[in-house]
């Protein structure tokens, strides 16, 4: 493991010197900015725990955009076009009690039609959260309920089902490729969207550092958005992603200096 690739539990955080050698150990500043975001993190997740990595639970799945799953691109996550996010057509938007006001965007989802021999067909999908359903009808809160995509809503159950019983369960996620930061806004409003995360496959905290900067925690803008109003014009940047199920990542210089805005860096990736 290298120095750019710290992917650690929570637990690590109070006892580093007894699990990284040396070279591993982390600055006072990079721990202060951990413990920062380890307290937005917890209480962020205590929101939503509804079948986290755990047993089934009952809900509900619709379908929209269309057979090419066209209007289903861009989305309250932020992702845009979800083809070239690597999203693809296994999404879904969440209902209001899923969805957690946007942390749970990038989070995966099992599910499997149940109940209705009728319409299920036989096995199970994983689907990303990069939407939010709003409320009306089956999206009125507290119903758990998944709008997926109609081409993955098709391996599950018939067309004209319309609407199905199923059960679900969070998942890992799997990705290809390292977690993306796509820079956009201006100097003194860098709006960084994260994309393509592992694991948990949701960000519920970020930090940002310039070269010439200390960590900096980032503010949630809005979905997958985070938002910094730092000048960080000619530094190569740093970030510090932490999941809903606590662990850290660390990507370290992922923006070289001549970084610009609208471009996409590639940093670290979570172990599956």
């Amino acid at each position: 493991m290298s120095r750019s690739d710290v992917d650690c539990p929570l637990f690590i955080l109070s006892s580093t010197r007894s699990y990284f050698p040396q070279t591993l150990l982390l600055s006072k500043e990079i721990k202060m900015a951990f413990y920062s975001l380890v307290v937005v993190g917890f209480l962020s997740t205590l929101s939503y725990v509804h079948g986290y990595y755990g047993g089934w639970t009952s809900a509900h799945a619709t379908f929209y955009g269309g057979g090419d799953a066209s209007g289903t691109m861009g989305g309250a996550c932020g992702y845009g076009n979800l083809y070239s996010q690597g999203y693809g057509v296994s999404t879904a938007a969440l209902s209001t009690a899923l969805f957690a006001d946007g942390l749970t965007c990038g989070a995966c989802y099992e599910l499997k039609c149940v109940n209705d021999p009728q319409w299920c067909r036989p096995g199970s999908i994983v689907v990303t959260a990069t939407n939010f359903c709003p409320p009306g009808g089956w999206c009125d809160p507290p119903n758990h309920h998944f709008d997926l995509s109609q081409p993955i809503f098709e391996h599950i159950a018939e067309y004209r089902a319309g609407i199905v019983p199923v059960n679900y369960r969070r998942v890992r996620c799997k990705r290809q490729g390292g977690v993306r930061f796509t820079i956009n806004g201006h100097s003194y409003f860098n709006l960084v969207l994260v994309t393509n995360v592992g694991g948990a496959g949701d960000a519920h905290a970020v930090a940002i550092k310039g070269s010439r900067t200390r960590w900096q925690p980032m503010s949630r803008n809005w979905g997958q958005n985070w938002q910094s109003n730092a000048y960080l014009n000619g530094q190569s940047l740093s970030f510090l992603v932490t999941a809903s199920d606590g662990r850290h990542l660390v990507s370290y210089n992922v923006a070289p200096s001549g970084w610009s805005f609208g471009q996409t860096y590639t940093g670290r990736q979570y172990r599956y």
